[in-house]
């Protein structure tokens, strides 16, 4: 007992010492170690640790967690290369044990998307279905590999978003002001998250909104998060879901920093996940008016687990174009205006015509001739079959080649 009390002092010295405040550590918690050398178009980054990686190293690591959360450049065609690279290394690793979630849908469009996976439904069909341009309003062109690369090996494609009818209530209204039934379709709902606060406050300023609806933007923003954390839950949780992975792809801002998206799945499902996101260090100039001006506090964490750097690609298009404005009324999808020194005007089309046939295809709706034609290549002839002053005549349409274009005004990341 005596020697037990004369240890003790000394026993104590170390706590004490462990107490003591000493020199503070410096450094970025975004990314702790800073690496070698300055990125380029190409590599890799392992952000906790500053070293460079290959694919492989990368696919290997990522392929091990149940969740993939990759944040995408929703108008860079690098980072949609991206998304099928770590899709099929899910694919080839877990044969059938995979599911593709996406922000890019709904759950109310799920039947169209089981559908398209198993092959009922033609590319034409399942775009019209699934009400792709109202409801993303980006080119399916971009998604075009993730989808058809889904369909290929049968992997259930997730719709993950809040409907736009609840969206935009919410944007207007308190979450507890909505009705009882959009409040029925509200996920379960966590407000205080700081860190997300601050980073929606700052996107909100980069819009150049002011003050003025900032509580509607965070509140919009919240609701996307919760719903598509939840999304991926029940599916997780589900009977088809409950021994699949699950790659999820959003813009980066629901995925960067794991407090969109990933923490609150974590929050309902505790499971392994990583977070992979891409960079654009080769942005030309055409392209700069696209970038936001958004001033972005430092985060305690790093924004991704592994970030791919890359440069900022337009999608490979013929640029064919008919010329004309459409309207459709009374079933009919009429010309509106045709643009001058267009195909249209060469071929002789004048506002008024209605459009009944392109190439023998029947055009029901606008978004038939707009579907046709985007099928088109430089060089190519159609026949569009008319009706003018109530009497039906073919028309011959030539498709030049395109002229040079810059990028539309306005235009930011879609992340």
């Amino acid at each position: 007992m005596r020697h037990l009390k004369f240890l003790l002092p000394f026993l104590a010295l170390p706590l004490a010492a462990g107490c003591a405040v000493g020199p503070q550590m410096s450094g970025n918690p975004e990314a702790p170690y800073a690496p070698t050398r300055p990125p380029a178009v190409g590599d890799i980054l392992h952000l906790p640790t500053g070293y460079y990686v290959t694919e492989e190293q990368m696919l290997a690591v990522a392929t091990d967690s149940r969740v993939v959360y990759i944040g995408e450049t929703h108008d860079n065609p690098a980072s949609h290369r991206l998304e099928l690279t770590l899709l099929r290394a899910m694919a080839e690793r877990y044969p059938d044990g995979v599911a593709l979630g996406m922000e890019m849908f709904t759950p109310d469009q799920q039947e169209t998307l089981d559908r398209w996976v198993s092959g009922e439904l033609s590319e034409k069909a399942f775009v019209k279905q699934s009400r792709w341009q109202e409801q993303w309003q980006m080119d399916f062109d971009y998604y075009r590999p993730l989808l058809e690369f889904a369909r290929e090996r049968n992997i259930p494609v997730i719709g993950l978003n809040a409907p736009k009818s609840l969206v935009k209530s919410a944007a207007q209204k308190e979450f507890g002001e909505l009705s009882d039934e959009e409040q029925l379709r509200l996920p379960e709902i966590d407000r205080e998250d700081p860190y997300h606060g601050t980073f929606v406050t700052a996107m909100y300023s980069g819009h150049g909104h002011g003050n003025s609806g900032q509580e509607g933007f965070r509140r919009v923003q919240t609701l996307w998060d919760e719903t598509m954390a939840e999304s991926v839950v029940r599916y997780l949780e589900s009977t088809p879901g409950k021994n699949r992975r699950m790659v999820v792809v959003a813009g980066g801002n629901h995925v960067r920093h794991g407090f969109g998206i990933p923490r609150r799945v974590f929050r309902r499902l505790p499971t392994s996940f990583i977070l992979i996101g891409s960079k654009e260090l080769d942005i030309p100039e055409e392209k700069r008016d696209r970038l936001m001006d958004v001033e972005v506090p430092g985060f305690p964490m790093p924004p991704y687990d592994f970030l791919a750097f890359t440069a900022y690609e337009d999608l490979a298009r013929t640029g064919v174009k008919l010329g004309v404005m459409l309207e459709e009324a009374e079933g009919k999808v009429r010309v509106k205006a045709v643009l001058p020194n267009s195909a249209a005007e060469a071929a002789g089309l004048l506002e008024g015509d209605v459009l009944v046939t392109f190439d023998g295809i029947p055009l029901e709706a606008a978004f038939d001739l707009i579907y046709e034609v985007k099928q088109k290549d430089p060089g190519d002839r159609s026949v569009l079959q008319i009706e003018r002053d109530g009497k039906e005549q073919t028309v011959e349409v030539a498709f030049p080649e395109p002229a040079a274009e810059t990028a539309p005004p306005n235009m930011h990341p879609k992340k």
